[in-house]
């Protein structure tokens, strides 16, 4: 500790953090993140980003929820939408590829008292966040009939996806910007500000939204705009945060440039959120193809809702690891053993209490998930079944998330690659296809029946991978 005593004098002892980052009004030390109860710390870095995940999941399932309801043509137009979801989900995937890769490094820099690295991170991953929100845009709008044609839209649904997309497009650099820096201001305990961030945009797009779709009759095309609206306020939220005053790490005009030794090790640490992310993108078209060819339009529909009910699990779950992020990487950083384990356990445990509560109400009220997204009497019978096969497993999923996060906390590139690859692309996406040859009897149903079975089969590899590595990462800190 000697060398990092030395380094306080770097760092603004009148700055409150409690007024934007909720850390109970320690000084800009970061050492709150060593000191404060685990409980109470957690509690306070992980409302917010949990409540910022939840404002975000809005800005995915809000434009569904009015869609579905649009007289006529709901469910088709819904469809339509959610053939539009990989391409969304490979924005967000981009996105987080810098951002959470990059945000970590960046909290371990602070941990080692390292400002100067931290504030290089945060330069080197903002422009490389636009130069990949350009590429995005014009892939996007050059392309995006052939890839929703290919995704699994049909000739009822194609036009309602390119609609959308045509609009979407154009706002791929605020989405890239919001999502990926909005992990920098987080990462530096300044919780309520990132939660801040997604709420602005969230709550203009549901004000938008209805305005767009239905006062102005836009159908999917004023969905599009609301939501890339919203977006950029959240935008211009988080960049003048990062680059005023009150922010600990600023964007510097000297940090803006690409070294690959900076980085070149986000990227490495980003993969594997970002192929968590992506791979979902290949997976919602290996689901969507599949089941146009066994249950047609109706099929892919109820798809589109299993997937946002999902995101109640996902996004949540994401939010309370991003909450215990910082603790474990800046106690990895300084060289906390004990604090890295109690980090985790508690994150754990909180992660498995929601999965199993999640768990049991899509378990005894599937219809009501299903009536949020559609109106149609249908749509909304075939859902009821679908949904709870395809969260059949759900109530494990807290693990999987707790483990994938806390390696992705410290550092372990590797390893959280290992498992999010696992996940997806070795045992889901093949049973996407084996399922149906197995049980023939109801090919459809078959197809959802992979999610669950692949989620079972992962959550076990993972708690056994994490079991092994977490002991050697602890026995390694006690070592140093």
């Amino acid at each position: 500790m000697g060398q990092a005593d030395k380094k306080q004098s770097e760092i603004p002892e009148n700055m409150d953090v409690n007024s934007d980052s909720n850390t109970g009004g320690q000084s800009e030390d970061k050492e709150f993140l060593r000191t404060e109860p685990l409980g109470k710390l957690l509690l306070k870095l992980a409302l917010p980003t949990v409540a910022a995940q939840l404002i975000n999941m809005l800005y995915n399932i809000v434009d569904r929820i009015y869609i579905g309801h649009i007289p006529d043509i709901g469910a088709t137009a819904l469809t339509g939408v959610g053939v539009c979801m990989p391409l969304i989900m490979i924005v967000s995937a981009f996105a987080a590829l810098v951002g959470y890769g990059g945000a970590p490094r960046a909290s371990i820099f602070m941990g080692k008292q390292d400002k100067e690295s931290a504030e290089k991170t945060l330069g080197n991953c903002f422009v490389l966040q636009i130069i990949i929100s350009v590429i995005l845009t014009a892939v996007l709008l050059i392309w995006n009939r052939d890839f929703l044609m290919a995704f699994g839209a049909s000739e009822n649904t194609i036009e309602y996806g390119v609609n959308y997309m045509n609009i979407y497009a154009l706002g791929t650099i605020f989405v890239e910007i919001t999502l990926g820096m909005n992990a920098f201001i987080t990462a530096q305990g300044f919780a309520k500000t990132g939660m801040l961030s997604v709420l602005i945009g969230a709550v203009a797009n549901i004000v938008l939204d209805p305005v767009f779709i239905f006062g102005f009759n836009m159908d999917v095309r004023g969905a599009a705009l609301a939501t890339i609206i919203s977006q950029a306020l959240s935008c211009i939220w988080v960049v003048s945060f990062l680059g005023g005053e009150k922010t600990f790490l600023k964007i510097k005009r000297k940090n803006l440039g690409l070294t690959p030794n900076i980085i070149l090790p986000c990227l490495a640490l980003g993969v594997a959120t970002f192929i968590m992310q992506a791979s979902e993108s290949v997976i919602s078209v290996c689901f969507n193809s599949s089941l146009q060819n066994y249950g047609g339009d109706i099929a892919v529909g109820a798809m589109t809702i299993l997937t946002s009910v999902m995101q109640f699990a996902m996004l949540p779950l994401q939010g309370l690891g991003q909450g215990a992020q910082p603790i474990i990487s800046y106690c990895y950083g300084a060289g906390d053993s004990g604090r890295v384990k109690g980090a985790f356990q508690l994150l754990l445990k909180v992660s498995m209490g929601y999965s199993v509560l999640l768990w049991v109400l899509v378990m005894l009220f599937p219809g009501g998930f299903a009536a949020m997204f559609t109106s149609d009497a249908q749509l909304m019978e075939y859902t009821k079944t679908a949904l709870r096969i395809y969260m059949g497993a759900m109530f494990l999923f807290g693990i999987q998330m707790a483990c994938q996060m806390t390696f992705n906390a410290l550092g372990k590139a590797a390893e959280s690659i290992v498992v999010a690859v696992m996940r997806k692309f070795i045992l889901l996406i093949p049973l996407i296809y084996i399922m149906p040859q197995i049980i023939r009897s109801d090919q459809t149903i078959a197809v959802y029946m992979a999610e669950p079975i692949a989620d079972a089969l992962a959550v076990t590899f993972t708690a056994i991978l994490f079991t092994i590595q977490f002991k050697k990462t602890l026995k390694k800190i006690e070592k140093a």
